[in-house]
């Protein structure tokens, strides 16, 4: 029966006529409906081809809305009426991502786009050791949404969260139910058991005005840009209002895939557990399986053809009914994509190309000097406010005396603002034939503007620091905040507003007195309950017990992140070494030579890093700091200094993949690395062994089609941490 007769038939035939009939046909009646207006949504909102008029369709809503008061057994995940909205909920709950949700290097131009797609190349040559490979290239519009991953256990959609740091996200699947272009149950057949598909919510630019223009009829804040009315509508607590939103998800790759409960069939190709073999037909199956997708994704068969569709796309954007701020670049073939592999926060086989950045011009007022954390100047341009890339801008960095300089500008002064996407909006020139008599030069202050204390200027330097140290409340503030993060001292339940009162108040004056707080002074603060406070005192209590490179880093020291940290503690094994080799570093006399320049013989420890660790061990202050805070019980133990040589895993290359379940990601590599491994993120024919836990993917499957060793996470435990002394 086609849909048409069986529409005719439901509205000639009320369900709830009789008693009799309504509990006869109750649930095929209500199976019949939901497939009606599932397919009528897919038409309206998707193909934006409706089969019905609306007039039909509500009648048709409303018999649903009966028949599941009725009988709420019936409910079903994919009934219609989700989208209207739940219950209010608390908070939003966090969900970790089975597959990281990394971010996008950028493009500014064709010749970093060239240079893209020869690194590719090169890489590429390496590790076949064969001629050059033919790429060919998916563009498509960069949305200027948020981004979501939404899952579906077979077919039926179960999560949705957003990005989050990449790693974690907050579930926000009750609001995203609410969104018609997302199908509550995937259209067609041979779907995977287990579907992550990954999109772009945003809202139209044609519905940001209609959005803008209701709330200010009703005298309510109006939307700054279509991409905050998005992500605002996203994390509403109460879905009915979301669902009152007029918010769209673009789908435009996938995620986490798992076919084991879907049978593979000799006809059905999957690569790497992918749903097609490209990305370009991947996003044609989930248009088939009910997805709204982009209409301008194209694939091009070079870098060539792939660069001239970025002034096409440049040319419509104005003419297109939503915003975008560029054009990202993927590598088509998935199993190309698993042999680039990726760096730590970015895949190397997709990069986003940046459209050139909107500009306004206004007026620089006046000029604020901002204090960082390690001291630095900054130079802010504080501007008559103006609307420029979506948002209303009133500040503007100069960066550093030098960036004043060539720009060659003045309190004043009329000047072009430049904003492109998320970038900090920047004075990108001075129109000099509007400067008027009046207009002032800007000079660097010779006091902090925070602690008064002198300022200093290095001749190898741009920047112009602060010399009050941990004098300076704004310093105190940014290196309390590094102190305790999760990477350093990792104080849980010291957040940035606590540590603002603790500094504003005078209640600690170097990071050491964080250890002599009490717990009625800490429960007396604003945002700490007794609870609170007694949790914020164990927390520094455990944070006592640390690694050497935890606490090295935890210093907060210029350019010394976590791998150097991590690399000084292994080699020199000790503080006391650490801070004789610091402070020896660049003495000539005989005495000291030979320990002059050790300290640039670790890895990742040049000139300029050797200079601020030489600069932070030789203020007395500091040394003060860490001999207090070992007083109050800071502690970890000494690392057993092995030459390269000695180490099992000298020279191999290793890669972790899967999850792992009785040590963290952090744990596994810390382990291999003081074996002397290199952990890397992708595999390839250098390297020497995979561990593999649940949930491994294309990893595994080139190293297996490599022929290199796997391990399971038993057996490196076996291997390294039970046997090894």
């Amino acid at each position: 029966m086609t849909a048409s007769k069986i529409i005719r038939q439901i509205l000639a035939n009320p369900l709830l006529a009789t008693s009799k009939h309504f509990e006869r046909d109750a649930k095929q009646r209500y199976s019949e409906l939901v497939q009606l207006i599932n397919d009528h949504n897919h038409h309206y909102y998707v193909l934006d081809d409706p089969i019905l008029p609306d007039a039909d369709y509500d009648q048709l809503f409303r018999q649903l809305v009966d028949i599941e008061a009725a009988i709420p057994s019936l409910l079903t995940d994919d009934s219609p009426s989700r989208r209207v909205g739940a219950e209010p909920l608390d908070r939003f709950d966090s969900v970790v991502h089975k597959l990281p949700m990394l971010s996008l290097d950028n493009a500014f131009n064709d010749e970093e786009l060239l240079a893209f797609d020869q690194r590719l190349k090169t890489r590429l040559r390496e590790d076949a050791d064969s001629a050059e490979t033919a790429i060919d290239y998916v563009c498509e519009p960069k949305l200027d949404g948020v981004a979501v991953s939404v899952t579906y256990e077979h077919g039926v959609l179960v999560r949705a969260a957003t990005r989050g740091d990449g790693a974690a996200g907050e579930d926000i699947t009750e609001n995203v139910r609410t969104i018609k272009t997302v199908p509550l149950k995937l259209r067609g057949s041979g779907y995977p058991a287990v579907l992550e598909v990954r999109g772009e919510i945003y809202i139209s630019s044609a519905d940001f005005i209609q959005l803008n223009e209701r709330a200010a009829s009703n005298d309510e804040k109006q939307f700054v840009n279509p991409r905050n009315a998005a992500a605002g509508s996203l994390r509403q607590l109460d879905p009915k209002i979301t669902a009152q939103r007029p918010l769209t998800m673009c789908a435009y790759s996938t995620g986490f895939v798992d076919y084991q409960a879907t049978p593979r069939t000799s006809n059905h190709k999957i690569a790497n557990n992918h749903i097609a073999d490209t990305h370009y037909d991947s996003i044609q199956q989930l248009a088939e399986w009910g997805f709204f997708t982009n209409s301008e994704i194209t694939r091009f068969s070079s870098i060539d053809k792939a660069i001239g569709f970025c002034s096409t796309l440049a040319a419509l954007r104005p003419s297109l009914s939503y915003e975008i701020d560029g054009i990202v670049f993927k590598v088509d073939s998935f199993l190309l994509q698993a042999e680039l592999g990726f760096v730590s926060r970015a895949p190397r086989w997709a990069i986003a190309y940046k459209f050139p950045a909107e500009e306004a011009i206004t007026q620089l007022n006046s000029i604020e000097w901002q204090v960082g954390r390690t001291g630095a100047l900054t130079p802010v341009a504080k501007l008559e406010p103006v609307f420029v890339g979506g948002v209303t801008v009133s500040n503007a960095t100069l960066h550093n005396i030098d960036e004043i300089q060539r720009l060659d500008v003045r309190v004043g002064d009329t000047v072009v603002v430049r904003r492109a996407g998320d970038v900090i909006p920047q004075i990108a020139r001075v129109i000099i034939e509007e400067r008027t008599t009046d207009a002032t030069a800007i000079k660097v202050p010779t006091q902090c503007s925070v602690c008064q204390s002198p300022v200093l200027r290095l001749d190898d330097e741009a920047v112009t620091r602060c010399t009050g140290g941990l004098l300076c409340s704004a310093q105190l503030k940014e290196a309390i905040k590094h102190f305790v993060s999760r990477k350093a001292m990792d104080v849980d339940g010291l957040g940035d507003k606590i540590v603002d009162q603790l500094v504003e108040q005078k209640l600690i004056l170097t990071v050491a007195d964080l250890y002599s707080l009490e717990l009625n002074v800490l429960a007396g603060l604003e945002r700490l309950a007794d609870k609170s406070a007694s949790n914020l005192i164990a927390a520094l209590e455990a944070s006592k017990s640390t690694t050497l490179a935890k606490f090295l880093y935890s210093l907060g020291i210029r350019e010394v992140g976590e791998t150097t940290a991590k690399n000084l503690a292994n080699h020199f094994g000790s503080l006391p070494a650490i801070i004789k080799a610091a402070i020896a570093y660049g003495f000539e006399s005989d005495d000291d030579h030979s320990n002059s320049e050790e300290l640039i013989n670790v890895d990742d420890v040049g000139p300029i890093v050797a200079k601020h660790l030489n600069a932070f061990f030789s203020l007395e202050r500091n040394l003060e700091v860490i001999i207090a805070l070992q007083a109050a019980g800071l502690n970890w133990p000494d690392i057993d200094v092995k030459s390269a040589d000695q180490l099992p895993l000298n020279g191999q290359t290793w890669v972790l993949t899967g999850s792992l379940e009785t040590l963290t990601r952090d744990q596994a590599k810390a382990q291999l690395e003081s074996l002397g491994a290199k952990v890397a993120g992708s595999v390839s024919k250098k390297t020497h062994c995979v561990v593999a836990g649940p949930g491994a993917g294309s990893k595994l499957a080139k190293a297996e089609s490599l022929g290199i060793e796997v391990l399971d996470e038993k057996g490196f435990i076996e291997r390294f941490l039970l046997t090894n002394d």
